[in-house]
């Protein structure tokens, strides 16, 4: 029965990480054919010739090393500027007794179940009084602490901080920043890490918010950038695909990178907890 049971749970997984890979291998698929051979029945599963000459044509159609890169100055800069502020916030929220602090989260909780659409309107507002319009400011400043954020560190400082060593740490003279800083980031790294990744993902694959506050073309991000290739009565869709493939690469060179260090941190937290 045990065998039997363990045979089971391993095709389930297969079958998982096969549908999980499905769609980077389509993605891959589709970009290296032409745009009659997506559309044909039945449909082509194997890699086609024409992958270079759909990524010339993303090259010569956009700046798309230009746009590369000021997606990764946003995302760099929204990433660090998050990991500082919502672990600072989610640790206080944590480990530390102020007036109206439960309100307050409660406050923080109701705004994640607001649609992020509903601010568009009056975000583009403020950041026009700001005069921000078309300025990286207006994408970086706003993004700088996310409620999601706070909460998840919240969660994590709670149950993984021992409120032991900060007493400790409190008798040994440290103030509230030595505290966050020597103490409880160490501690937080797991967590940290998944925020990281969450959010430099969350902002790298960013298009409506980027679209409607970036009114100069050499400062599109890449998900702007790929869109103007959509055409206005047609589309050539292996070029499009193609830019897409191109967009996704450094995400996934990203996981590779940190997945090591990522799961290392979770096996060190658990051990510690």
């Amino acid at each position: 029965m045990f065998k039997w049971k363990s045979i089971l749970l391993h095709l389930g997984l297969i079958a998982g990480l096969l549908l999980s890979i499905f769609p980077f291998y389509w993605l891959l698929v589709m970009a290296t054919r032409t745009t009659s051979d997506i559309y044909s029945f039945p449909p082509k599963l194997w890699f086609g010739p024409h992958l270079l000459n759909n990524v010339s044509r993303v090259l010569s159609s956009i700046d798309f090393f230009g746009a590369f890169w000021n997606t990764l100055f946003v995302a760099a800069a929204c990433t660090l500027l998050v990991l500082f502020f919502d672990s600072l916030a989610g640790f206080t929220f944590a480990k530390f007794q102020f007036p109206g602090k439960k309100w307050l989260f409660v406050l923080l909780l109701a705004t994640m179940m607001a649609p992020a659409q509903l601010s568009l309107v009056p975000s583009f507002v403020i950041m026009a009084e700001f005069g921000w319009v078309g300025s990286y400011k207006a994408l970086i400043i706003p993004g700088m602490v996310n409620a999601f954020g706070i909460f998840w560190i919240r969660q994590y400082a709670q149950e993984s901080v021992p409120s032991e060593l900060l007493d400790a740490g409190k008798i040994d003279g440290c103030g509230f920043f030595r505290l966050y800083w020597n103490i409880s980031l160490p501690i937080l790294r797991p967590a940290l890490s998944f925020l990281a990744a969450f959010t430099f993902i969350g902002v790298w694959n960013d298009y409506l918010w980027p679209l409607i506050i970036l009114n100069d073309e050499s400062k599109f991000t890449l998900q702007v950038a790929l869109s103007s290739l959509n055409g206005i009565y047609t589309t050539d869709y292996s070029m499009v695909i193609a830019g897409t493939l191109l967009a996704v690469i450094p995400l996934i060179v990203m996981f590779l990178f940190i997945s090591k260090q990522f799961i290392s941190d979770i096996a060190a937290g658990a051990i510690k907890s």
